[in-house]
């Protein structure tokens, strides 16, 4: 009986702090459109909210600019995420930027925001314009980023569907 007792309180306790990360606003399925329609509601409605924002690309929009229930510092974090991916892979991602593909420029356009439907263009406008991004030897991956980002923000097609560019 002792155990039972135990084993139900130490239940109760997590359960209770469980409930703190909901304050935020949303559930499982994270901030999107999804929160806003369905909320912090717990169990199968979660998955609902997570195939609303998957649908409608709602959480990474939100997540980078701060709306749909998403928290504002999104963009620092992902402009920050960039900012480490290059450093780390910078060698990498200067020879796939070369030839327009390759596994760290999948990434690369993924911290973008780039939809998948447009990888292949993002490959083919940072091979068109390697000299615009990486400018010297000496260019250091923060100063490619600028670059690059600048590339996407003047580009018709990238500029809309790279929810991330700004910032």
């Amino acid at each position: 009986m002792k155990k039972f007792l135990l084993v139900g309180m130490m239940f109760l306790a997590t359960a209770s702090f469980s409930n703190s990360v909901f304050a935020a606003g949303y559930g499982d399925a994270g901030c999107g459109l999804g929160s806003l329609v369905f909320g912090n509601e717990g169990g199968p409605v979660q998955v609902l909210a997570s195939t609303t924002n998957g649908t409608f690309g709602s959480q990474t929009f939100g997540i980078t600019t701060g709306t749909s229930n998403c928290s504002p510092e999104g963009l620092v974090m992902l402009d920050k995420e960039r900012e480490i991916f290059a450093q780390k892979n910078y060698s990498s991602i200067v020879r796939e930027m070369a030839v327009g593909e390759g596994e760290n420029l999948e990434t690369l356009a993924g911290l973008f925001g780039c939809s998948q439907d447009t990888r292949n263009e993002f490959g083919s406008l940072v091979q068109d314009n390697f000299g615009s991004i990486v400018t010297s030897d000496t260019t250091s991956p923060n100063e490619m980023l600028i670059h690059l980002q600048s590339q996407l923000a003047n580009h018709a097609t990238l500029s809309k569907s790279c929810v991330a560019v700004m910032g």
